[in-house]
């Protein structure tokens, strides 16, 4: 507590954030292990955080400073907002707001629901009466505060239906947008959480203004002597362009948090950061990134947004583009030629991620020429996740055939360019959908396109997402139909083994997978076989072992023969006989 009085008690309330990562998922592998590093901690040590940061943080407030507001806000808050399924306990957790005992949530990123609540703080209007702002969530005994809301199920309905989890989530994510969205309603024993809409978001000057405000731009020089914030290096030469999302990947929460509206920063403002870059004393001509949640994404996906909102039951770019969809490169390309025309930059680099589904609905191809010719290091990584159509279509992801067509454009444009430049697919294993024959599937395409993925992710249920929902439940929410969840731990390790057959280590893993899929034609010497037999391997191995055997033998024998040698010349010596 001593630490939280500090500074004093503060004048209009406390504002409490877990960090730029949720505290779980940053202190925690997808084998809920613990991380041996943390990088946004000073010398990238682990263990400066508490779990559950947000909570506890919150807790110690409320300790020294029982009658100051408290307003949580963050990425950890965001995707906590309502009860929600919590991977590391295997439990639905109520609403961060009732655990941290906080007054308000604020959601997304909240740049401007913060000016609002200081700005009612400050007028005398007392935390408990300040319900009207959106883009918050609130706690109240009072059923019929929210206007014309939607009411979740009851929270102990939730603990004892999977039906009804699957339902209240698929109810939220149809409410984050700021014109279509609700009030939600979430009903406990004492009290009721109430979610009103989200923020609008932000015009293009207020964004700007944002980030014309003066960010120190690094870590806090008290960090300096033990080694300094390693996530600085990946974020320091990197520009922010857009933020919002219309993807729709499953597995991201990104659309909980931000929303599917895309907002982005002018040329001029972009430019100015810049400038800003290039007279640092660390930069050596390279601009790391400009991008965001995508890329190439710089504007809504359709006129009818601006007035409309987004559509609650459709996606923009799945299970294909939308024909409203505006497919349009031209803006960002611009912006990427003023950016590598300034003086002092080398290059500029897109690493954020594009999408390549949104980059060949584009019929013109200038943007595509451009990137490969100016804007990747020797590889573009793009994340398919997987081939099969089955765990695609959980995922939200484009089906195969359009990463076949990219990539084949891509081979295709940088050999007229004549650069020796590749492409690096992320792959994802256990991915709701997925079984042994699903990551068999994906397997043998690896094995026909001759990749080898040095990494690969495994599914990781984190708060807000849809794939979140489906692991949990064993429903698709969008359709209340059975999903397969890979939950053994044995199982998941074989899907991840699949995606990296070849090395030795996974071998056992391997076979162990093939079997139990009955798969044994994909074990042999064919050049289609994943693996050779496991009896030659063993055979190989008792012959390896016999020959270390014989040679222990043979080096035995001789230091026998040696030895009866010995003793022969000394009893020889000792009678005075030569030997």
């Amino acid at each position: 507590i001593k630490d939280f009085k500090r500074f004093g008690k503060p004048r209009l309330a406390f504002l409490v954030t877990g960090g730029n990562m949720d505290s779980m998922v940053n202190h925690y592998t997808v084998a809920k292990r613990k991380r041996k590093d943390d990088m946004y901690s000073p010398g990238g040590k682990a263990g400066y955080r508490p779990d559950r940061t947000s909570i506890i943080y919150s807790s110690r407030v409320r300790e020294a400073y029982s009658d100051v507001p408290i307003i949580l806000g963050g990425i950890e808050a965001s995707l906590r907002r309502f009860a929600h399924y919590d991977y590391w306990t295997n439990k639905i957790r109520r609403s961060i707001l009732l655990d941290a005992k906080a007054d308000l949530i604020v959601y997304g990123m909240g740049e401007e629901q913060i000016v609002k609540i200081a700005e009612a703080l400050e007028s005398g209007i007392p935390i408990s009466e300040i319900t009207f702002i959106e883009g918050t969530v609130y706690k109240t005994k009072d059923k019929d505060r929210a206007y014309n809301p939607v009411h979740l199920p009851h929270y102990d309905e939730l603990l004892g239906s999977k039906e009804a989890y699957a339902k209240s989530f698929i109810i939220q994510s149809k409410n984050t947008d700021s014109i279509v969205g609700k009030p939600l309603v979430e009903p406990y024993r004492n009290y009721y959480v109430v979610q009103n809409p989200p923020q609008a978001p932000m015009s293009r000057e207020v964004l700007d203004s944002v980030y014309r405000l003066p960010f120190m731009r690094t870590y806090h020089p008290i960090y300096e002597k033990d080694g300094g914030i390693p996530a600085i290096k990946e974020v320091k030469f990197s520009i922010i362009s857009n933020r919002g999302c219309f993807g729709g990947c499953n597995f991201c929460a990104l659309t909980y948090h931000q929303g599917r509206v895309v907002q982005s920063r002018s040329h001029k403002s972009i430019i100015e950061e810049a400038n800003k870059i290039i007279h640092d004393i660390d930069f050596k001509g390279y601009i790391h990134d400009v991008g965001g949640p995508t890329a190439n994404f710089r504007n809504r996906a359709c006129k009818k947004q601006e007035k409309h909102g987004v559509c609650m039951n459709k996606q923009c770019l799945n299970p294909e583009p939308c024909k409203e969809l505006i497919v349009d490169h031209k803006d960002y390309l611009t912006l990427l030629k003023e950016l590598r025309e300034l003086p002092n930059v080398k290059k500029v680099f897109i690493r954020s991620g594009i999408r390549y589904d949104y980059l060949m609905a584009d019929q013109n191809d200038e943007f595509f020429w451009e990137m490969c010719e100016h804007h990747i290091s020797g590889q573009l990584k793009v994340a398919p996740e997987h081939i099969s159509s089955r765990v695609l279509d959980k995922m939200g992801k484009p089906q195969k055939e359009v990463y076949e067509k990219f990539t084949k454009k891509y081979i295709e444009i940088n050999e007229k360019l004549g650069l020796k430049q590749f492409v690096v697919p992320y792959l994802m294993s256990s991915h709701p959908g997925s079984n042994l024959s699903e990551a068999i599937e994906l397997a043998d395409y690896l094995r026909d396109i001759n990749h080898r993925p040095e990494q690969v992710q495994d599914f990781y249920p984190t708060p807000g997402t849809l794939s979140t929902c489906m692991f949990y439940t064993e429903l698709d929410p969008r359709t209340m139909e059975k999903v397969y969840v890979a939950k053994n731990n044995h199982e998941k390790a074989m899907q991840r083994a699949l995606i990296q057959y070849k090395k030795p280590q996974n071998y056992d893993l391997v076979y162990q997978a093939l079997v139990k899929a009955g798969r044994r034609d994909l074990i042999g010497y064919d050049k289609l076989c994943l693996i050779p037999p496991r009896n030659e391997k063993q055979v190989n191995k008792a012959k390896g072992q016999t020959k270390k055997k014989d040679n222990g033998s043979k080096s035995k024998r001789s230091r026998n023969s040696n030895g009866i040698r010995k003793k022969a010349a000394n009893k020889a010596k000792s009678k005075g006989r030569k030997y």
